[in-house]
């Protein structure tokens, strides 16, 4: 069995009368990959925060990587590394000045400081940047020179908080490639996300509504666990098939795809495929119905369609 990296029990943060996170219950095994999903507001970023000892806990605890995070913040701060949503380096400062001040923050022995920094330069592609104002780089450029410093001390643990919101798709693989490099060394990362085909990357997810858990697995596990039948509709008037679809209480929900529609149906509908096309065929309307596998934006709709 593998070790634990992050263990909660009923997490709790409430602000005044809001509660952010509501009776989180988790494990993230060590050495993998952890994605965070939710809408915005659902309590993604105040659970990372109470996991770096930012901030307490209004019940339930906390361990992670075998530290109470209430009762020994600052032996835990030594362990992990935390990105924020922002770009939190200096902007006037070149790409070497940042990793150099960071060096000094986490108090990185001066004989192996210029040795770690240079790694890091080259590792995340920063080498013939090093004179550059961190404030003049391009959007994965300041991502890459973020996780380079994050990762400067060699923590066991990161907390990546949508790293990639702001970058272009190439980066964005890009940026993938050195998280997995990163957990082939040991390191465990945990990673909030808005983009599906990240989650599928993660090796386990937790998707959080409102505060709470509404579901939580390895991606193959949630698919095969979808409680809908998942329908491709085309047609060359979609959006008719749209309208006569949404009044159908069968159907849960729709994404249009150009002239297809990606068609929730609910589990309990018997022939779904038979059902939908019969619904299209009484309407007169000219369509091709077929069942097709779910993928994560289903997992996500089905786990969230309360909000």
């Amino acid at each position: 069995m593998s070790a634990i990296a992050i263990h909660t029990e009923h997490l709790t943060r409430r602000f005044g009368a809001v509660t952010a996170v509501d009776d989180l219950s988790l494990d993230v095994p060590a050495g993998t990959i952890h994605g965070f999903l939710g809408p915005n507001g659902c309590g993604k970023s105040t659970t990372i925060r109470m996991l770096c000892g930012l901030l307490r806990p209004t019940a339930g605890s906390a361990r992670v990587l075998d530290v109470d995070v209430q009762s020994d913040p600052e032996a835990l701060k030594r362990r992990i590394g935390y990105m924020t949503q922002k770009f939190s380096l200096y902007d006037d400062l070149s790409v070497l000045e940042n990793l150099t001040f960071m060096a000094e923050v986490h108090s990185l022995p001066r004989a192996t400081r210029q040795q770690r920094i240079m790694r890091q330069l080259t590792r995340f592609g920063l080498a013939r940047r090093t004179a550059q104002l961190a404030g003049t780089l391009s959007g994965g450029q300041r991502q890459r020179l973020a996780l380079a410093a994050v990762s400067l001390h060699a923590p066991d643990l990161l907390f990546l908080d949508e790293p990639t919101s702001a970058v272009d798709p190439q980066s964005r693989r890009e940026f993938w490639d050195f998280l997995f490099e990163l957990v082939d060394e040991g390191h465990t990362i945990l990673v909030t996300t808005h983009f599906m085909d990240e989650a599928e990357r993660c090796h386990g997810l937790t998707i959080l509504d409102h505060g709470r858990l509404v579901a939580s697995g390895e991606p193959r596990a949630l698919l095969e666990a979808l409680p809908a039948t998942v329908l491709e509709v085309s047609s060359p008037v979609a959006r008719r098939v749209h309208d006569l679809l949404a009044a159908d209480p069968a159907v849960i929900d729709m994404a249009q795809l150009g002239t297809r529609l990606h068609v929730l149906v609910r589990p309990d509908v018997p022939a779904a495929e038979q059902h939908v096309s019969a619904r299209l065929l009484e309407a007169a309307v000219e369509a091709q119905v077929r069942q097709v596998s779910p993928n994560l934006e289903d997992v996500f709709v089905m786990a969230t369609r309360g909000s």
